[in-house]
């Protein structure tokens, strides 16, 4: 792909409202069909780290687009970590707004550190994918070195293959989440899985905003229901219907129902939904070190394709 240095003609502004995310959005799709499943993040990925913007902090602040012209060309997200993530589209890679984007995350933080330095006190974050050279060079020149503390697995599986049968204790069922009427039991069961780490620190009120974002779909918005009615288990699905690759992003299971066939009935269930919605594959990542959720995957179909690797700068 040819690349011509159009960082000079290119402005950037702050995040300003759902439109700018639907443009996020779009601009993963196109970048994700010109390069390969990994290059860039998938729109799970991309809601989920808005959601957590949103939650915790202010969008407005905290993200920034980059374009030519009218086109988006590339975003910025410095998140709660505090951590960096940057896409740039595949013609404009490398040609200098990398280095705009880096200086924007270290300005910033640089304030933020000001005005609270104990709640920003931490070593700057960000990562890159395993077969991703550049990208890892770069970060390197910006001062960043490998940390491995929140290194992922990458991993895919194809849905030509066979999709096991849902197995569950008698009782126990597995299915969409019933709406809004059902929103106080979903949150409350996603902070029992996630709590005490960020990803938990989700309100009700928040809660119900996720699920008024673009591309949610609350029929892969999947839970296993326990015999006394409880919500044990859940999973979130993401489609990209023009890569047809779906995604799992927040994946897990109440402490007292891990390892008894609960996130594993929900992920079959996802897996038959997406490929009822069209997709070919799908992936999910975990910790390099998650080996009992790794074995789940791999017991399911998954295989390793690649890794994420994290980076920080102290």
């Amino acid at each position: 792909m040819e690349h011509k240095n159009y960082s000079h003609l290119c402005t950037s502004r702050p995040f300003e409202n759902e439109n700018d995310l639907l443009q996020m959005r779009n601009m993963l799709f196109v970048s994700r069909s010109l390069t390969d499943d990994w290059h860039y993040a998938h729109v799970g990925e991309l809601m989920w780290g808005y959601f957590m913007i949103a939650c915790h902090l202010n969008p407005k602040e905290h993200i920034r687009l980059w374009y030519d012209g009218e086109k988006l060309i590339g975003y910025a997200i410095l998140g709660v970590d505090p951590s960096a993530d940057f896409q740039v589209s595949p013609e404009y890679e490398w040609v200098g707004i990398e280095m705009e984007v880096m200086d924007w995350v270290e300005r910033r933080l640089a304030d933020l550190r000001k005005s609270n330095p104990q709640r920003w006190i931490g070593s700057l974050r960000s990562g890159a994918r395993q077969d991703d050279g550049r990208r890892r060079v770069f970060l390197g020149q910006r001062g960043f070195r490998y940390s491995g503390e929140f290194a992922e697995v990458n991993m895919l599986r194809s849905l030509d293959k066979p999709i096991p049968d849902v197995v569950l204790p008698i009782g126990c069922q597995v299915r969409a989440i019933d709406g809004m009427g059902e929103l106080a039991a979903r949150a409350a069961a996603h902070r029992g899985v996630w709590q005490p780490w960020s990803d938990g620190d989700v309100s009700d009120g928040d809660y119900a905003s996720f699920m008024k974002l673009p591309s949610y779909d609350r029929e892969l918005d999947i839970v296993t229901i326990a015999a006394d009615g409880n919500i044990v288990a859940t999973v979130n699905g993401w489609l990209d219907p023009v890569n047809r690759i779906g995604n799992f992003g927040q994946v897990g299971a109440l402490p007292n129902y891990r390892r008894r066939g609960m996130t594993r009935a929900a992920l079959l269930e996802g897996l038959r939904r997406m490929r009822m919605r069209g997709m070919d594959r799908v992936c999910v990542s975990t910790g390099v070190s998650n080996f009992p959720a790794r074995r789940l995957y791999e017991s399911i179909g998954f295989e390793i394709m690649n890794a994420y690797l994290d980076y920080e700068k102290t």
